[in-house]
Parts: structure tokens; sequence; C-alpha cells
């Protein structure tokens, strides 16, 4: 996808997430974040964008933490997290091509890693926030999933940090059944993603390519599951993403 296309997403998202928080309050508990309530994505989402835009305006070339959550709450806290997506909207737009910064994972350069991240990271949460609210969600575009699908198998899930490991090693397939298909080798070290179905696996998870995205974000349940369900219980289990 292209940078502009992923801007757009994180502007779209952005919005109905505020949407989303405003309509089922503060208080709402969040069933996709068992233990959260509205506020507390609204204050994680907020601290994200800022942090991530930072990187952008300071042109800051090593990590550094996120800032302090706010002590606000109610329409303040709402009309906070706006005012922060507004600004990472604006940093992503005015941005120079050949900006340099830090990043963490593989990407053609800082500008695309930050806006396809920001896509993702603000996605999931308007996801967040509409389970607190109820009622029909919003759409996903079947290539947006597929992009961050690969995002979370190629990228988050290729470094060390991943916990998806097994003693034994074994595949496990992403079969996006309206897209394309991913093989993932598992084994003590980093999960090995690939394009394609390049090995016999011993468990399949599958469905279209948009319901997929939210199963491996641990946002739904896997719509199917086929051979060792113990290696999609695994997934649910260890793939928690750790920034940074």
């Amino acid at each position: 996808m292209e940078i502009s296309e992923h801007i757009q997403i994180v502007a779209e998202e952005g919005k109905l997430l505020a949407r989303a928080a405003a309509e089922a309050g503060t208080d709402a508990k969040v069933p996709t974040c068992p233990g959260w309530q509205v506020r507390d994505l609204l204050r994680h989402a907020g601290m994200v964008h800022r942090w991530a835009a930072a990187f952008l305006t300071e042109r800051r070339t090593s990590y550094r933490l996120g800032g302090e959550l706010p002590d606000l709450d109610g329409d303040s806290l709402v009309e906070w997290f706006r005012e922060g997506h507004a600004a990472l909207v604006a940093t992503l737009e005015s941005a120079p091509l050949d900006v340099e910064c830090w990043t963490f994972l593989p990407s053609p350069s800082p500008l695309a890693f930050w806006a396809r991240r920001q896509a993702n990271e603000t996605t999931v949460h308007r996801v967040d926030a509409e389970s607190a609210r109820g009622g029909t969600p919003s759409p996903l575009d079947v290539d947006f999933a597929v992009d961050g699908i690969e995002e979370l198998l190629f990228g988050f899930h290729a470094r060390k940090k991943s916990r998806v490991r097994s003693d034994v090693p074994c595949v496990l397939r992403v079969r996006a059944t309206d897209a394309r298909t991913w093989t993932l080798r598992l084994s003590d070290g980093p999960p090995v993603a690939e394009q394609g179905a390049t090995a016999p696996a011993d468990c399949e998870v599958s469905g279209p390519a948009t319901r997929l995205y939210l199963a491996l974000w641990n946002r739904l349940p896997f719509p199917q599951v086929t051979g060792e369900t113990a290696l999609a219980a695994l997934w649910r289990e260890k793939s928690a993403i750790v920034m940074g």
C-alpha cells in the first residue's frame, strides 16, 4: 500500500475511534481488551499517537518511552485524544518523504513505517472502541487487512521478542480465503513467515482477510481452525505485541 493510503486510514479510523468512544462513554468496558474501560483505551491510543508523531517532528533517531497518561476523563479525555490524533495526521501529511528517524520494523522508509504502523494501531483500537459501544462495527478494507497481516507476520513476529515458539518444529498455515496464504514455521526461535503454502501444515487458521486480521490481533476468534488446534491456541496465548 502507498504511504498516502495508510495516512488516510489513520485519519478515518481515528475519527471513528473517537466517535465510538464518545458514544460508549469513558466508563464503558472494552470487551476486546479485558480489564480496560474506554478511558484506558483513549489514554493509551492518545499517548501512542503523540509518541509516534514525536519521532517524526523531532527527528528522533533512538528509542524513547511514550509520555505520561493524562489525568483527564469524560468529554475532556475524548477531546485530548482528538487533538493528538489530528496532530499525528498533520505530522504524517507534512513530513518529507526522506525524513530520518527511529523505527523498529523493516520498511522502505521511516515515513512509510510510521504511516503503516499507526494505520494498524488506530484501526485495531477503533475496533476496541466499537466493541465497547456495541452495534455494527465499521467495515475493513481487504487490501489493508492483508497488509496488516503481513506487518504482523513478517514484522512483529520476525523479531526476537516474539513469544510464539514451539519446542517441536511445526507449521502454522494462515489462509485468507479471499486474498492470499502464508506459512509460519514455528520452532524454539522467532517464527519464520513465508508467502504461499510452502510446507505441509500442522494447523491451518482460515477465513476472510478482514476477520483473519482481527483474529490474529486477538480481537475475534479464528473463523476456522483445522489440524492441531493447540497451535491456534498457542498463537492466542503468546502473540501479544510489545512495541519498540
